[in-house]
């Protein structure tokens, strides 16, 4: 499906990623109006709240609905910044929409499921605001871009993605691994769609933010959306990855903004060193192949079984470890050994079935 996607307009400084900025609950009027102002402040254009919170267990807080949007309301009037807040459902799109809100978000739980995404869709139908939709909880660009499609079929088209990261069972640094390489890809599929960096839900911890927000704009996102609390260590939800407005200044005031240029002189000779190897590599991976099928032959005329799990562990142990060496991650090596074993384990298939 070829998405209809139009520019967001989102306002920011001097050419820099737009910043989306709030705490992660609207918790009281008092609490908005005063995050607000000092945002406001510092320069940001666009206030983020949760007004409907989705809790993990039941019995937390889960957001108070409509009197918080009239707070964002009022924040809107006294501070002339852009109010923007979470729907997961069409009530919440119908209530979000009486008070007007700016920019509207879905987040990664409702992403992840297509009945929910198309009673979104249904209820934004012809919206004109900027949608925001987070990556699925799980590692799945194409539900991430079937969500997407599914607002864009409804004639939407103020689209942007958020990356906040997928969850893992295995225990990180992150609260959400990053896996760049899903909005890479993103970014690849659909070039005209915006991707901004959500570091507080990614990271889980304010001294995460700074680097995440850094690492997102080397890779060349479009924004930020950044959990900023006037008492963030007294914050209903999610407190430890919140900072105070204070502290996203001092953040957004030490990135590093990269040129998007990549045609000089240098540039194109090294790429065309990165071309050169490739083509050997290439080269190399089916001269493996050819040999791996030579094995195959040799399994089949013998009756051997094509996975031999003693070999594939020496293989991924061994490689790693030359990696190491190489100043490469083991991990990414044996990642890339995996796939090789597996197209290995293939052709051998293919050649036993014969």
């Amino acid at each position: 499906m070829e998405l209809q996607i139009t520019p967001l307009n989102l306002p920011s400084d001097n050419k820099r990623p737009f910043v989306i900025a709030g705490p992660c609950s609207a918790e009281t009027e008092e609490q908005i109006m005063t995050t607000a102002h000092q945002l406001s402040e510092k320069g940001c254009h666009i206030f983020r709240a949760g007004v409907w919170k989705p809790r993990t267990k039941p019995g937390g807080f889960e957001g108070h609905g409509e009197p918080a949007l009239k707070w964002m309301d009022s924040a809107r009037k006294e501070t002339k910044m852009l109010m923007g807040t979470e729907v997961a459902t069409p009530e919440h799109v119908e209530l979000a929409m009486k008070y007007d809100m700016d920019i509207l978000w879905i987040g990664a739980r409702t992403s992840a499921n297509p009945f929910a995404m198309q009673a979104l869709a249904d209820s934004l139908k012809g919206a004109d605001v900027p949608i925001l939709v987070k990556n699925p909880v799980n590692p799945d660009l194409e539900l991430w871009i079937g969500a997407i499609e599914r607002l864009n079929a409804a004639g939407v088209k103020k689209l942007g993605a958020i990356h906040r990261g997928f969850s893992s069972y295995d225990k990180t640094i992150y609260r959400n691994v990053p896996m760049w390489q899903i909005p890479i890809e993103m970014r690849r599929r659909i070039p005209e769609l915006p991707i901004c960096c959500d570091p507080s839900h990614m990271g889980g911890k304010r001294e995460l933010v700074a680097p995440l927000c850094q690492q997102a704009l080397d890779l060349g996102f479009d924004g930020l959306m950044v959990e900023s609390h006037c008492d963030p260590d007294k914050a209903w939800s999610d407190a430890k990855q919140q900072v105070t407005p204070d502290v996203l200044d001092y953040i957004i005031s030490i990135l590093t903004i990269r040129d998007d240029v990549s045609t000089t002189e240098d540039i194109k000779v090294l790429r065309k060193q990165i071309d050169e190897i490739d083509n050997t590599l290439m080269d190399i991976l089916s001269k493996r192949m050819r040999v791996c099928r030579e094995i195959g032959q040799y399994k089949k005329e013998h009756n051997i079984t094509v996975l031999q799990t003693g070999r594939y562990n020496e293989i991924l142990d061994k490689r790693g470890a030359q990696g190491a060496l190489c100043g490469m991650s083991p991990e990414f090596v044996k990642q890339i050994f995996e796939h090789i074993h597996e197209e290995s384990v293939h052709q051998q298939l293919e050649i036993i079935n014969k």
